[in-house]
């Protein structure tokens, strides 16, 4: 069993979770069910698999918590999109919001193909 701390990409996550945290308190109160919740969830989804799959005991298994991890930076791509073209998030914030996503994204890729090699 893995500690989950111990690792630059769940690190990395749980930054970008806090970050979107921070970013999505100035939405409109409209959407603290709709696109805040789904922001929040997809985010923390990414450090949570991260963690979840370091307490399995297969590589097998991690590389399965790592593909959804994958799944929700995914999911929180479009979202990021989604803040931007409704104007609730500014084109730096965007940009460098999505370039920290995309740096996880490539690292899970990479630690999912270890993983399974």
């Amino acid at each position: 069993m893995k500690n989950f701390r111990d690792l630059q990409i769940w690190n990395r996550s749980h930054g970008l979770t806090l970050e979107i945290y921070r970013l999505t308190q100035s939405f409109p109160k409209t959407e603290i069910y709709g696109l805040v919740s789904q922001m929040r969830r997809s985010s923390s989804s990414i450090p949570t698999n991260i963690a979840e799959g370091c307490g399995r005991n297969t590589e097998k298994d991690f590389a399965r918590f790592l593909d959804n991890a994958m799944g929700s930076a995914s999911e929180l791509e479009y979202q990021l999109i989604l803040a931007y073209d409704l104007q609730y998030i500014t084109q730096d914030t965007y940009e460098k919001t999505n370039a920290e996503l995309t740096e996880i994204k490539r690292m899970l890729n990479a630690f999912i193909q270890k993983l399974r090699n």
